[in-house]
């Protein structure tokens, strides 16, 4: 939950928004029968054949100009960190592992390669590190949350390299950002971008990219959607928050990406995020999800972290949560953000992965730069 200050300023939109009238008072903290219900509820994992609910919304057009409210401040799921908090962290907290937990830095698993080929019936995905990710669904070339930076503002630099060189890529036909936090949102990463790319980003965000001179930027609310070249990108809860000057603290939302292909072909992108009730929900809403791409990492101490990041225990949980069949984890292994040892986010999810009585192959444990091809036909024919 990293705290940084950059520009700011403000782009003039003409549309409203209508709220989704489905979704629960979000300043209402979530009971604990609650998450309860929402675990037994998971217990039995959505198939393809089963029907959305509620149903999708149709999807806006691409580069609508919207209002949006001044903050988003009510769709916090936890309180942020009050004073008493903030003295606690300055007190006894750490931001970085010991001289044991750094010791494994060299075995941080990183083995680039080719991207692999993958058609319109294909899913892909390449890991670039953090939450970057070389996603290629339905024919299109997707970045998740792109940082190709060694450096960001206000953490050491990365201390794994990039895995997808800038200059392999294919050409990009579209970005996805979950929230402006600086190690999601790279201005000198996306400043080498045409800007012409399509990019589909949180309500409240789209002027930042306008400033920029992007010229097709989506900005969607929760359970909101919209289409490019007939993959489907739905803007899916998440509990976090935003930040990025010292003066607009959850002035943008954020939130994780659901991506369909024509083929019904299934990713969920979490983002970045704390355990809650919304996994079970966007599982009931997107069924079918064949991968899901979920942080398992900065998550110690937990007093502090645990509103806002997944530990691997409940990244694995979260996963089962939404229905998903194979697990990609991310959000490790790249920039040291807490204070858990380097290596400790893989044993542990590995470990959590068996306990659940997954399947070894659909977790998708992979190195910086390693990828991971998904035939959606095979997929179909394991879950009929």
């Amino acid at each position: 939950m990293t705290q940084q200050t950059h520009e700011s300023g403000s782009a003039t939109t003409t549309a409203t928004t209508t709220p989704d009238l489905t979704t629960p008072d979000l300043t209402t903290p979530v009971s604990t029968t609650d998450e309860a219900d929402a675990r037994a509820a998971a217990s039995v994992a959505p198939t393809p054949s089963a029907l959305p609910f509620p149903p999708l919304a149709e999807p806006r057009p691409l580069g609508e100009l919207r209002v949006w409210p001044r903050t988003f401040h009510d769709r916090l799921t936890a309180p942020l960190p009050g004073l008493k908090a903030m003295a606690r962290f300055a007190r006894e907290g750490s931001v970085r592992p010991g001289r044991e937990g750094l010791a494994d830095v060299r075995r941080l698993p990183f083995e680039p390669g080719p991207l692999p080929r993958a058609d319109a019936g294909t899913v892909s995905v390449t890991w670039a590190g953090h939450a970057s990710w070389v996603l290629r669904i339905g024919g299109l070339t997707i970045l998740t949350d792109p940082v190709w930076s060694r450096r960001i503002l206000g953490i050491p630099a990365r201390v794994t390299p990039v895995g997808v060189p800038w200059e392999t890529l294919p050409r990009v036909d579209a970005v996805v950002i979950s929230h402006n936090h600086y190690d999601h949102l790279d201005a000198p990463t996306l400043r080498r971008l045409p800007r012409d790319t399509p990019v589909f980003v949180p309500a409240g965000l789209g002027r930042w990219f306008r400033r920029r001179r992007f010229t097709t930027v989506t900005e969607l609310d929760w359970w909101e959607a919209a289409e490019l070249s007939g993959v489907r990108f739905d803007f899916v809860p998440a509990h976090h928050w935003s930040k990025r000057t010292l003066a607009d603290t959850c002035h943008s939302l954020w939130g994780g990406w659901v991506l369909t292909a024509p083929d019904d072909g299934r990713v969920y992108f979490a983002g970045d995020t704390g355990y809650g009730h919304w996994f079970s929900r966007i599982g009931r809403r997107y069924p079918g999800i064949d991968l899901a791409l979920v942080p398992i990492g900065a998550y110690d101490p937990r007093w502090w972290l645990s509103d806002v990041h997944l530990d691997p225990e409940e990244a694995v949980r979260a996963t089962q949560d939404v229905g998903a069949r194979c697990m990609a984890p991310m959000h490790w292994g790249t920039f040291i953000l807490s204070a858990e040892p380097v290596l400790e986010p893989l044993t542990r999810v590995r470990a959590a992965w068996e306990r659940a009585g997954r399947e070894r192959e659909d977790l998708w444990d992979l190195p910086v730069g390693g990828s991971r091809v998904l035939e959606r036909t095979s997929v179909q024919s394991a879950l009929d």
